[in-house]
């Protein structure tokens, strides 16, 4: 019979002492785990193979990626991401702006550019490449910053809306850096283009403790570095209409690619 991967380490016992000590390990390190894997990356020009960033779920879900994404230009983006740095107007902030490959974009673009993250290792990279970025959260940005034109969600960071609950303090905050008749650019993915049977369990766990199925908590992990863990939200073009009801923003426009979604959103009474 042929031995298939796994086999060989299921046919032996767990070995109780371990497991034992392991249960008196204390946890992850609290720290900068993204800005660790950025730096890393950007020690090392950038390239793929340097540096990974892992993703873990509340409910186990562990997922990989190359930290070289957050380095690449506009060729190796989503459609969407290239759709909001074309539609961007006016002085821009780039808002969790991670190694800074949309500001830096914007900038070749001839728009004045400010980058916020609440990783210090992610400010540390985008100012080491020519970005103007700072240290906030998207609930408290830098101080004096001024007013914006365009407010830029990019990767996926329409997920900073983060929940039901969180929804209306962020786009609130958001608010106050806009200036009248500001445009907010807002990229995502959407919750319910997917089969994938996990996605689709923890969208109905979600169901069952009341929150929005693409309501995701997760942490980013590097090594013994964990960051908290944070709330995550994707949502559908009638979600996100909801969400900003009642707030100083109105959904203009929600354009797709595959699963990929650009929402575009105005200042309440600016123009289309």
């Amino acid at each position: 019979m042929t031995e298939r991967p796994g086999d060989h380490y299921a046919a032996h016992d767990p070995v109780p002492a371990v497991e034992e000590q392991a249960r008196d390990w204390p946890g992850p390190v609290p720290g900068d785990a993204f800005g660790q894997v950025l730096q890393r990356c950007w020690s090392g020009g950038g390239r793929a193979g340097r540096s990974y960033e892992v993703a873990e779920r509340d409910d186990g879900m562990v997922s990989v990626s190359d930290a070289s994404r957050y380095f690449g230009g506009p060729s190796t983006w989503v459609a969407t991401e290239r759709w909001a740095v074309e539609q961007a107007h006016g002085r821009v902030v780039d808002v969790g702006c991670g190694a800074g490959r949309h500001a830096l974009a914007l900038q070749e673009r001839g728009h004045e550019v400010l980058g916020t993250d609440p990783s210090p290792g992610a400010v540390t990279v985008s100012c080491a490449r020519g970005v103007d970025a700072r240290h906030g959260t998207v609930l408290a940005p830098p101080s004096g910053v001024g007013l914006f034109d365009t407010l830029l969600l990019a990767g996926s960071n329409i997920g900073l809306l983060g929940s039901t609950r969180r929804a209306p303090a962020v786009l609130a905050a958001l608010a106050d850096l806009a200036v009248p008749g500001a445009q907010m650019l807002a990229c995502g993915i959407e919750p319910y283009a997917t089969d994938d049977e996990d996605h689709l369990a923890y969208h109905d766990r979600n169901r069952a403790r009341g929150r929005m199925p693409g309501q995701v908590t997760l942490r980013v992990r590097d090594g013994r570095v964990a960051t908290s863990f944070f709330d995550y939200l994707f949502v559908s073009a009638d979600e996100l209409r909801d969400l900003v009801d009642g707030s100083p923003w109105r959904l203009a426009s929600f354009d797709t690619d595959g699963p990929f979604c650009l929402a575009r959103l105005v200042a309440d009474g600016a123009a289309q």
